[in-house]
């Protein structure tokens, strides 16, 4: 298949999250779980940003002068965050439904982010390119993993960073993160995620370290039911992150 026919878009995904756009800045509502994982993950961008760039860690703003791309932003809830962490921020989702939402929500709280409703090849064959790629709960949702990730790493700049934060293809993360989160718990609607299409580390690995990444951390992500919220872990079996650069100076 040529690079001009493939697609990273599933536009079966793509409806099933269209139809859940309302919802997206509803803390109790169908994107719950999203609300309660993003502390955990703006804390580890936040950390592993100041880390690579030598940014003041005590700085409210540390990310100034960064762009950032949050490919599948939805509805914006880790692209305003990020925003007011002052980086440059493109939120890109191939729903339309979703943009609407980010746009109108960033526009009430003030917050200046550049929301496009485009896909990762588009945006690469326009040339754009980012000091951090931010790919978070997303992958699993893609119809060509490989394409997604390599087309994704070619717009990090060099001495950029690419976060991905996914599911692994484990029977524990079947038990878990399917069974137990939509199923039983019901913290997720029914089909969100799919067993095949969820992803091992080293299907990230491949696709990023073949286009020039380096592999510098993966951590995992596990619910701490007694403290009622998600914490870091080195056990990476169901939700995990991966970090990545690309060597090269850094802005």
């Amino acid at each position: 298949m040529s690079a001009e026919a493939r697609t990273t878009i599933d536009q079966s995904e793509v409806d099933r999250f269209s139809a859940m756009a309302a919802e997206w800045w509803d803390p109790t509502g169908k994107f719950k779980p999203l609300h309660k994982i993003n502390p955990v993950r703006l804390a580890y961008i936040r950390e592993k940003v100041i880390e690579h760039y030598g940014r003041d860690p005590k700085s409210a703003r540390p990310l100034e002068g960064l762009r950032v791309l949050d490919i599948g932003c939805g509805g914006g809830l880790l692209s305003e965050p990020v925003a007011r962490m002052g980086a440059s921020v493109l939120g890109a989702d191939a729903s339309e439904k979703n943009i609407k939402i980010a746009m109108t929500h960033s526009a009430q709280s003030g917050v200046n982010v550049d929301y496009r409703a485009v896909t990762a090849e588009a945006l690469a064959a326009q040339g754009e390119t980012f000091d951090i790629v931010l790919n978070m709960e997303v992958v699993e949702h893609v119809a060509d993993v490989d394409f997604f990730l390599s087309t994704c790493a070619s717009m990090v700049r060099p001495g950029g960073l690419m976060l991905v934060s996914t599911i692994n293809r484990t029977l524990k993360a079947a038990a878990l993160a399917i069974v137990g989160a939509e199923y039983v718990l019901r913290w997720l609607p029914r089909g969100t995620h799919q067993y095949e299409k969820l992803v091992r580390p080293e299907e990230i690995e491949r696709p990023l370290s073949a286009n020039g990444m380096q592999i510098l951390e993966t951590k995992g992500v596990f619910f701490n039911p007694l403290q009622n919220q998600w914490n870091l872990s080195a056990d990476i079996d169901v939700n995990y992150m991966m970090l990545a650069s690309r060597p090269g100076q850094t802005a």
